[in-house]
């Protein structure tokens, strides 16, 4: 092994180009690899584990208390299908009038529970007691963590209720409630419905939970079931985000992965190619066929062991990053999002067997080869390739130097095809960025004026500051209106309603003033214009199973408002829609707008109005519109990062190709010199050698990246992105990227190509 590890080490330190592009292209692609990895294991993992501890319900169904009795209830557990259940429990909805807590003023679905334990949806308690006397509450956590001790002891003042005191803090991967309060409670808040939990023998499918629920709940009085949740909905809610990133991630991954097997392949075979002397060596010295494939396949395994580690590393440090974006603003309970211990092991070692795997076809041929056969063996190309294309070429018009590159590629064809995909998926995958680039940018400024400063002001608060305003509504509206520089006012409210037929409340966004700018935030139907109008984005109409025309009913403090979704929006909350203010004035008239959007006049001081507002009233914080969007920043750093680095890989490849081919041809080049070659036509000969392959990697990658563009934006279940968003392929853009392919393959040659302008006539045949 010591022999192997010598002959190795040695070949390494005569390859510092090929180890440095094996090494980086190694690293390019784990660090991609763990990140997939990582969103492919936080997807649905957490979710499971969590959901599978606490025993969760795959169905939280609401009955009218009034149509099914209690006992009616309790036999539905016995049904056939049913593992477990627990209930009925009542539920009371409360209208609370004023935001508390974390939470806006509206409804609050409270269920009466004697314990946090049970058959079914076990309560985690994250901070103090379960409520067991009169007045106390327990509040549903949405995020696991310590629960906000120092919330403890709020007082929730609901509409026509007792004043009810917070005494602990749980969560439920379920959300079986909003608050949870003794049996004796719930019964003098005046609850309507019963909620019962089930869990069915099987529950994999969407079928499965609908037809476990039909056979518990056959028998029951027609019209008692008033809403039903299933599991499968809060799984997909819960990694709806992390799904959209991982979709594109992984198209980078296999980019990444398949470029690092056609750039290991093509250096190794050309380092078999180019080597069979030192093959044919090796041998004479008494190493076996076995050692002298050994000794290729370490001497690959060197900068890839490298590459990987350094990989594995960035990754792990990138995934947390990752991973916080895309479960930002996600009811994540008791699931624990992070990196998986598996991921980095399983990075690591598969990157690794990659490249053997990808090395040891090539490296077989120096294992046929014997001694007597290898060192008598040239390195140039057999006679009589490319004979026939070259002839062709050379009965053109083409300047003889053109044609002579043109048909070096088909002397090593195979070598030519690697070199060829290399410059396709760098191709392909600056295609796939530019368009996700401009896709999101597109997105990021829907609904933000690029040529206007824009002020938002909240009111009340802000980021843990909290001070009452001065000034009552109708006089904020007039002071930012008449504050130099203001154009358009856009204010809105915020309110969390119940909507009949569903078990979770659900936010809302009221809007009144200028609109126009939310006109560009629709995919489909219209803006709400009128009362009884609604718009959703496409997380929250697949969420409740919606679409637009159809008619949802709102309800806060005893009032409904029904309503019609005329409107998809681009992107939303699956837990969110939108309406006019006109709406709002019939839920609750007393409602004040939580924030301001002041779209000021073009060369208008943007700072200079924020503090004039800070002046007028402290109750009022401004701040000029950052035009950052978090997901657009992330995916446009991420595609240009990794596309930075592929097409450096897919350039370096070629530059192990070509400067393998000058190495082979040095003779030939001796011989041309020595007919009146110059260098400047030794250059131009060899950077046409791939600069055909860079044509042609550039006319097949485009399409390729447009494709695999189109398959990643119409797949993205968070965002609906208008058809203006995905045609983003002008002329212009088209030409640049045609270039792209010559681009790499001229970066790439140039180097060996002066390297071999440089060699003189004397060193080039002073073996002949």
């Amino acid at each position: 092994m010591s022999a192997v590890w010598r002959a190795s080490r040695a070949a390494v330190s005569r390859r510092h180009l090929q180890t440095f592009v094996i090494g980086l292209v190694v690293f390019a692609s784990t660090v991609t690899l763990i990140v997939a990895l990582g969103l492919l294991a936080a997807v649905s993992a957490p979710f499971d584990k969590a959901f599978d501890q606490q025993r969760g319900p795959h169905a939280v169904v609401t009955f009218d208390a009034a149509a099914a009795t209690g006992d009616q209830l309790a036999q539905t557990a016995r049904r056939p299908g049913v593992a477990a259940a627990a209930g009925p429990f009542g539920e009371a909805v409360v209208d609370v009038p004023e935001d508390f807590l974390w939470r806006p003023a509206g409804p609050l679905t409270v269920v009466g529970r004697a314990d946090p334990g049970g058959p079914v949806d076990h309560l985690k308690l994250v901070s103090g007691h379960w409520a067991t006397g009169p007045g106390e509450i327990v509040v549903n956590w949405p995020i696991g963590g310590a629960g906000g001790p120092d919330l403890l002891g709020t007082t929730i003042t609901a509409t026509g209720v007792p004043p009810l005191t917070v005494v602990g803090f749980a969560t439920s991967m379920s959300g079986t409630a909003d608050a949870w309060v003794t049996p004796a409670q719930v019964a003098a808040l005046h609850p309507t419905a019963t909620v019962m939990l089930y869990r069915f023998t099987e529950a994999g499918s969407d079928a499965q939970v609908a037809a476990g629920l039909a056979k518990a709940t056959a028998g029951l009085p027609a019209g008692s079931t008033e809403a039903v949740q299933s599991y499968l909905t809060l799984k997909r809610a819960f990694s709806a985000q992390a799904d959209a990133f991982l979709s594109f991630i992984a198209v980078f991954s296999l980019l990444g992965l398949l470029v690092s097997v056609l750039i290991v392949g093509n250096v190794v075979s050309g380092a078999v190619v180019s080597g069979h002397r030192h093959i044919g060596v090796l041998k004479a010295l008494g190493y076996t066929p076995n050692q002298v494939v050994a000794v290729y396949l370490v001497m690959m395994s060197v900068p890839a062991v490298v590459g990987a580690v350094l990989g594995v590393g960035a990754g792990t440090a990138l995934l947390p990053v990752i991973l916080k974006i895309a479960f930002s603003g996600i009811h994540t309970g008791t699931a624990v999002v992070g990196v998986s211990a598996w991921v980095p092991v399983a990075g690591l070692l598969g990157m690794l067997a990659l490249v053997v795997v990808t090395a040891l076809l090539p490296a077989l041929r120096a294992h046929r080869l014997s001694a007597a056969e290898a060192i008598s063996a040239g390195s140039a190309p057999r006679a009589g390739r490319g004979l026939r294309v070259q002839r062709l070429l050379g009965g053109s018009r083409l300047p003889r130097p053109i044609s002579l590159g043109l048909g070096q590629p088909f002397a090593r064809p195979a070598r030519s095809l690697m070199t060829l995909a290399a410059i396709l998926l760098g191709v392909t995958t600056v295609t796939l960025a530019t368009g996700l680039a401009s896709t999101m940018v597109a997105y990021g400024q829907s609904g933000r004026s690029t040529d206007h400063a824009t002020v938002e002001v909240h009111v009340g608060s802000v980021e843990g500051h909290e001070t009452v305003p001065r000034l009552s509504a109708a006089q904020i509206d007039a002071l930012l209106r008449s504050l130099p520089g203001a154009d358009r006012l856009t204010a809105r409210g915020l309110l969390q309603v119940s909507l009949i037929g569903q078990t979770q409340p659900v936010f809302v966004d009221f809007y009144r003033g200028d609109t126009s700018e939310l006109a560009s935030e629709i995919f489909a139907g219209r803006l709400p214009g009128g009362p009884g109008e609604v718009a959703a984005g496409p997380g929250f109409l697949t969420k409740h199973g919606l679409a637009v025309g159809d008619r949802v009913t709102l309800v806060l403090n005893g009032r409904q408002v029904p309503s019609r979704i005329v409107g998809e929006l681009i992107a939303g909350s699956d837990q969110a829609i939108s309406a006019t203010w006109a709406t709002l004035t019939r839920l609750a008239p007393a409602t004040r707008a939580v924030d301001y959007t002041v779209l000021l006049k073009p060369g208008a001081d943007g700072p200079a109005y924020v503090a004039a507002v800070k002046a007028a009233d402290p109750g009022l914080y401004p701040s000029v519109r950052d035009g950052t969007n978090v997901a657009t920043a992330t995916v446009v750093s991420f595609s240009t990062v990794f596309t930075v680095l592929l097409a450096i890989v897919a350039a370096l490849g070629v530059f192990n190709t070509v400067l393998l081919t000058v190495r082979e041809r040095r003779r030939d080049l001796g011989m041309l010199k020595s007919i009146g070659m110059t260098p400047r036509q030794v250059v131009l000969m060899t950077v046409a050698s791939v600069a055909g392959l860079g044509v042609l990697a550039g006319l097949l990658g485009i399409p390729l990246g447009i494709l695999a563009h189109r398959l990643i934006v119409d797949h993205i279940g968070i965002i609906a992105f208008p058809e203006s968003m995905k045609d983003v392929w002008q002329v212009p853009r088209l030409v640049a990227l045609a270039l792209a392919g010559v681009a790499i393959a001229v970066l790439g040659a140039l180097i060996p190509a002066r390297s071999a302008a440089r060699l003189t006539i004397a060193r080039v045949l002073h073996n002949e």
